[in-house]
């Protein structure tokens, strides 16, 4: 019994209240834009299935908590689904002009893609509300990265990397802080990792090719690692972490935002052409494992990583996939530059390769947690 308390509060309870908060304020992204421009919200649910608790607003929508914390959806009146693409003829016969008011399908195309991309826009925000918070209150790292050790006949010695170089850049990103050095190099897809060092008094660019080996993240899970064979120490052994004005804080927030998202892109990118390791790609139940992990550590490490977890899902919920955000934006696209929507023969068509890439991607995330848990080989 002790085991299963142990286990609910310090993987269930973290992972729960990470979904929650990330789901809800994606879904608040489209229900804000949808009240914003008139349209009628009949649902508002996080999670899915059977609901546990709910209750009405004087506008008539129902909040509600579902049983499976996998997600959520806002049901917007007169639809079926969430982005229902009911035809607007049988719509006009319907409904009154006053409930037509309401319908989202027959809304002008620049408040329903402003509606779908809400959704995406909110976890943006989110995410950079949590890096500014953070850097506002409690501070962010700026120790300069000095090398203190070459491992011997380590990609680092054989690139060139000597003790006492300063790292300034690693792949045309300024280091800033001893710990972007393992970020920089985690995120890197290239083959070749470029070193802008500071020695004496010069400049260099040297080009370092990482080894990948299996070993332990800081939580203890096994990962495939990019190593070049180096330890840090601080620049003159001083520690200097800054708590940032609301001008620094914003700035550097938009940038940590950026940086994740466009590295994700290229992780991604890479995966699909074979350059990437697909074996760290996972699904709910690794994200439940290491949020519990992380809620270890304290708050601040807990709401860092929900703020990454939020980047993720506004960049996933972007892929031109029917079934996700950006495949409704892919659809509008089409509608604007043909001046007409695709028929519904078409849209069902995309939505079904839509199914099938989802179902796929969430067998293979499943398969690749399921390992992690040491049930498969």
């Amino acid at each position: 019994m002790f085991t299963l308390y142990k286990i609910m509060f310090s993987f269930i309870v973290p992972f729960i209240v990470l979904i929650i908060v990330v789901v809800f304020v994606h879904e608040y992204g489209h229900y804000y834009f949808a009240k914003r421009y008139g349209v009628g919200v009949t649902d508002f649910s996080i999670g899915f299935g059977k609901e546990l608790f709910g209750w009405n607003d004087k506008h008539g929508t129902r909040w509600k908590v579902c049983l499976i914390p996998l997600g959520g959806y806002v049901k917007f009146f007169g639809d079926r689904n969430v982005f229902s693409q009911a035809d607007q003829e049988k719509l006009l016969k319907k409904y009154n002009d006053e409930d037509r008011k309401k319908l989202f399908t027959l809304k002008p195309l620049y408040q329903r893609a402003l509606i779908v991309f809400g959704g995406p826009l909110a976890n943006f925000l989110l995410a950079l509300v949590i890096f500014f918070s953070i850097y506002s209150f409690y501070g962010k790292d700026f120790t300069p990265a000095v090398i203190n050790e070459v491992q011997k006949d380590s990609p680092a010695m054989i690139g060139g990397l000597k003790q006492e170089d300063i790292i300034l850049e690693i792949d045309g990103n300024e280091v800033k802080s001893i710990m972007d050095v393992s970020k920089f190099i985690t995120m890197s897809t290239a083959e070749i990792i470029d070193f802008k060092v500071k020695r004496s008094y010069d400049e260099l660019i040297l080009k370092i090719k990482p080894n990948l080996i299996l070993s332990e993240d800081n939580l203890g899970n096994k990962v495939n690692r990019r190593i070049v064979g180096i330890k840090l120490s601080p620049y003159n052994n001083e520690i200097n972490h800054v708590k940032l004005g609301p001008g620094q804080a914003i700035y550097h927030s938009a940038k940590e935002v950026y940086f994740v998202s466009v590295s994700s892109l290229k992780y991604i990118g890479a995966m699909i052409f074979g350059k990437a390791d697909t074996s760290q790609l996972g699904g709910p139940i690794r994200i439940a494992k290491i949020s519990g992990q992380v809620a270890e550590f304290g708050l601040i490490a807990f709401i860092s990583m929900m703020a990454y977890i939020s980047i993720s899902l506004g960049l996933v919920n972007l892929f031109p996939i029917p079934l996700l955000d950006g495949g409704h934006l892919m659809f509008y696209a089409f509608e604007k530059v043909l001046g007409r929507p695709l028929s519904q023969k078409t849209q069902e068509s995309f939505f079904r390769i839509g199914m099938f890439l989802l179902i796929t991607l969430m067998f293979f995330t499943t398969f690749n947690d399921l390992k992690d848990l040491g049930l498969f080989k």
